[in-house]
């Protein structure tokens, strides 16, 4: 079995392709053929070294995909050898073929192909948390979006849109900016620097955005608070860029509330992550929303989707074919 693996912390030349053997489903668990595994950028901080450090090298990557069940282990009811699923989190997905606890499976409509599903499950889980869950967009509500061209800037202005919210999206180049507005963005702020709250600001009516959702970093953190109205809310997240260094809640601005965005506390029970998957995936039926795929590359490729992912040449979602 192919399979894609780490040979240690650090950059693309850390990737591998090997020969793996063959995983066997135990107890509550399936052995699935993978059709497509999402690249995310979990994945490249595990890469560098920032996530799974007690896991032993060379492990395996990726953690989302969609394919179909080839067997299951004992005491399983739940799914049947045959059926479609996908996931969210299962370590070792960028491979032909993973053992998943049953419980982390979402069936997957005969309406829906399996790469739109491995592009959904991750940035359409974290986007329905950010807009549903930890600021619940309604009416009116004015959002700051960053990386509006990315996977999950892209759903999370859709979804926003269907709450009948305006966003404001903020992209890093003019080549990125239709992409944004072809996903409903009211506003597209051109920026690279950092240099957006004025214009956020301006936008906004002079007041600022009830809410902003920024996985950028550090280097936008400061910026993101100035663009917020009294008692906005600051959605921080992406870890994977740095943390924005220590906080004192007495420097605060205009009453304004940040918080850290974890999208499992979204689905925090099977029967939640069911839920909530069922609901992208109607959306995606009823043309609600959809799912951009902007790269697809075969396995052996990954170390090329991580480059282009994390150089920010991409747009919408990048998937590994196995």
């Amino acid at each position: 079995m192919k399979q894609i693996v780490m040979e240690g912390p650090g950059g693309i030349d850390k990737l591998r392709l090997v020969d793996a053997s063959e995983p066997v489903a135990g107890p509550g668990e399936a052995l699935v053929e993978v059709d497509a595994a999402g690249v995310n950028f979990m994945d490249i901080g595990v890469r560098r070294g920032g996530f799974w450090e007690s896991t032993p090298d060379p492990k395996p990557l990726g953690v989302e995909g969609a394919g179909r069940v080839l067997a299951v282990g004992e005491n399983v009811t739940d799914v049947r050898p045959g059926q479609r699923v996908a996931w969210v989190y299962a370590p070792g997905s960028y491979a032909q073929r993973v053992v998943i606890p049953t419980a982390a499976l979402v069936p997957v409509p005969d309406e829906i192909d399996h790469r739109t599903a491995a592009a959904l499950m991750m940035q359409g889980l974290t986007a329905s948390h950010f807009a549903t869950d930890f600021y619940p967009v309604q009416r009116g509500d004015i959002a700051l979006v960053h990386a509006a061209a990315g996977g999950l800037g892209l759903l999370l202005t859709q979804i926003i849109k269907l709450r009948a919210g305006t966003v404001i999206g903020r992209v890093s180049s003019a080549a990125k900016a239709e992409i944004a507005r072809e996903a409903g963005a009211d506003h597209v702020i051109v920026d690279a620097d950092g240099a957006f709250a004025e214009e956020t600001v301006r936008l906004s009516g002079g007041e600022g955005v009830h809410v902003v959702y920024d996985g950028s970093g550090p280097t936008t953190f400061h910026a993101s608070m100035a663009a917020l109205r009294r008692s906005g809310t600051f959605c921080w997240y992406g870890p994977v860029l740095g943390d924005a260094g220590p906080l004192h809640i007495m420097s605060l601005p205009r009453s304004i509330k940040i918080g850290y965005a974890v999208f499992a506390d979204h689905i925090a029970t099977p029967a939640l992550l069911r839920a909530r998957a069922k609901q992208l995936f109607d959306w995606i039926v009823a043309g609600a929303i959809d799912v951009r795929i902007g790269g697809v590359y075969p396995l052996e490729q990954a170390a090329q989707a991580h480059d282009d992912m994390e150089s920010r040449r991409s747009t919408g979602k990048l998937l590994l074919i196995p």
